[in-house]
């Protein structure tokens, strides 16, 4: 079948959850960091597709296309695995405790990190010929967005702080539901499809992925944008990261775990 039921394809979430708990450190950085650098190139290939077009939509259109590749390679992003790891330790699989859990949220989290500001560099040297004149526009354009997505967060104070914070809840939702689309087909194309689409709709929205900013910032930054390593940290980094865990654990995977594997008994007629 080229379809899994939603019982079938919730334990497959909880059995990948497992198995990337006892994933080895060699393997889980090897694949964060390889998921971490297609993500970046993906954002670079958006932001190039919308100064071209002269349309924001038409990089939302284009931007899965990275994360399609990542995940059909076995690679990881932080925000998958905040969805899929709990799952074990809640379905009582062995060895599935919160230290193991930890420890491979900050093994993907490094390894996004170092994939992502690899390619940061790479594209930065490309845009300013290493370093030796002004990026063009497409590194301008970078540049504007880390400096709209921290300064112009900033200047709300809490209320800056808690909407990225929002905007990182409603991303991890809709990613991580096309992480779950992967898995609900058999087929290439099924889960390009299913993936595709919530993709696309938190890159068109401009909701906040903490994986795609570490490459957004670092490489403007590079490029000589507006804003410092602490204002990253704090009026994004840290909000987006904490956002995008609440979304995929809370909307994702904790409804689709409930609902379709731990059901609650059948109300009988009469």
């Amino acid at each position: 079948m080229a379809y899994l039921s939603p019982a079938e394809f919730v334990t497959k979430m909880v059995d990948t959850g497992e198995a990337k708990i006892h994933m080895s450190t060699r393997d889980t950085l090897i694949r964060a960091f390889m998921a971490g650098a297609i993500l970046a190139l993906a954002a670079v290939f958006a932001v190039t597709a919308s100064v071209m077009s002269g349309s924001a939509l038409v990089g939302a259109i284009l931007f899965p296309v990275g994360v399609c590749m990542l995940y059909l390679l076995g690679f990881d992003l932080l925000t998958g695995v905040f969805m899929l790891t709990p799952l074990a330790w809640l379905d009582r699989r062995p060895g599935a405790t919160w230290r193991a859990i930890g420890r491979n949220w900050a093994l993907v989290f490094a390894g996004n990190f170092v994939g992502a500001l690899t390619v940061a560099f790479m594209m930065a040297f490309i845009f300013t010929f290493g370093f030796s004149v002004p990026p063009g526009e497409i590194g301008e354009k970078i540049g504007h967005i880390g400096e709209a997505r921290t300064l112009g967060y900033a200047q709300y104070g809490l209320m800056g702080w808690l909407t990225i914070f929002m905007r990182g809840v409603l991303c991890n939702w809709m990613v991580s539901t096309g992480v779950v689309g992967a898995m609900i087909s058999t087929t290439v194309g099924g889960k390009v499809i299913a993936m595709w689409m919530p993709i696309m709709l938190f890159f068109a929205m401009g909701f906040e992925h903490s994986v795609v900013n570490m490459f957004l910032f670092p490489s403007g930054l590079m490029m000589g944008g507006n804003f410092s390593v602490l204002d990253y940290l704090l009026w994004n980094e840290i909000p987006v990261v904490l956002g995008n865990l609440l979304g995929g654990l809370a909307f994702t995977g904790l409804t689709l775990y409930t609902t379709h594997l731990r059901t609650a008994p059948q109300r009988l007629p009469g």
